[in-house]
């Protein structure tokens, strides 16, 4: 008798217990439900923008302008991106060429000289490092259209009093990149302090100096934040509008950007249906680089900032 209703109490326990874990259960299930479907409704919202654009691309001009919308092509006129890239009005395949020369030569300055002030603002100490920082960071702030006159003048400047031509050449497009960016010095900066000091020092042991020190142990291991910046200096650069449209001056100059306005703009009635074309052969190229270094941006993301 004593026995069953001292374990009675305990049994009661042992059912909240688990009614409780069940209810807990459910409630994380409900939740796990909802925060997929959200994530589904936001990729959609993503991905449907260019699902139209590559539907649209496959169509006849007169579907393109049918109502209601049809999302599949009938017919499928895939020669719509064969007409782009041979398009006797658009040089496309030249596009491509000064887009990616200039696209290419900005990453390789922006990589470099970013993660050489990003070391110095991470390991090297030294009197007024937070206040240049901060300065640095705040330049962030300011948007291109600010700085768009101010550049125009110091380049026109330059080109007047120097033998250096800037205006009219793919020059202001990438030399300032070699200066280095705020926003890829504070992401360097923020991963190259998740890296002990112990490394620095023992290769400051074996004789290396700061120089050495950043070639040989530094950059080796910050290859997914490197990764991360080259990428988004890249996508910066390839889909640069108004920094080609001032700066530039005869056709074959031209990027892919300017490239798709001249396009929209020689067709008269716009030929939807290649412009849509024309607008997803300049996105490819974007989307094949991420899917191949997904692994490592991730990486970098995931890791900069960690300290």
């Amino acid at each position: 008798m004593t026995t069953a209703t001292t374990s009675l109490p305990e049994i009661r326990n042992r059912q909240r217990r688990d009614l409780a874990g069940t209810q807990g259960a459910v409630q994380r299930g409900v939740g796990r439900w909802f925060a997929l479907a959200g994530i589904l409704v936001m990729c959609a919202g993503f991905i449907l923008p260019f699902a139209w654009m590559l539907s649209t691309g496959l169509k006849t001009l007169e579907a393109t302008e049918a109502f209601p919308p049809q999302w599949i092509p009938n017919p499928i006129v895939p020669k719509n991106f064969a007409d782009v890239i041979n398009s006797p009005k658009v040089d496309f395949p030249l596009y491509t060429r000064n887009t990616l020369v200039i696209a290419l030569l900005a990453v390789l300055g922006t990589t470099f000289s970013s993660a050489v002030v990003a070391y110095g603002f991470a390991k090297i100490r030294f009197k007024g490092r937070g206040a240049m920082f901060a300065i640095m960071l705040s330049t962030m702030m300011i948007p291109f259209p600010v700085m768009m006159l101010p550049l125009f003048i110091v380049f026109r400047f330059i080109g007047d009093h120097t033998p250096i031509q800037m205006l009219g050449t793919f020059r202001p497009l990438w030399l300032p990149a070699w200066f280095g960016s705020a926003f890829s010095i504070f992401l360097l900066r923020q991963f190259f302090l998740t890296i002990p000091d112990e490394l620095s020092d023992a290769a400051r042991i074996d004789g290396c100096n700061d120089w050495g020190i950043f070639w040989r142990v530094i950059l080796p291991l910050s290859t997914p934040a490197l990764a991360v910046v080259a990428l988004f200096t890249f996508m910066s650069r390839w889909n640069d509008f108004l920094g080609p449209l001032i700066y530039l001056q005869r056709p074959e100059q031209y990027t892919l950007a300017l490239g798709l306005q001249a396009f929209q703009s020689q067709q008269g009635g716009t030929d939807w249906n290649l412009l849509m074309a024309a607008s997803t052969l300049v996105v490819l190229p974007v989307i094949l680089l991420f899917l191949l270094t997904q692994k490592t941006f991730v990486q970098g993301i995931a890791t900069t900032g960690i300290k």
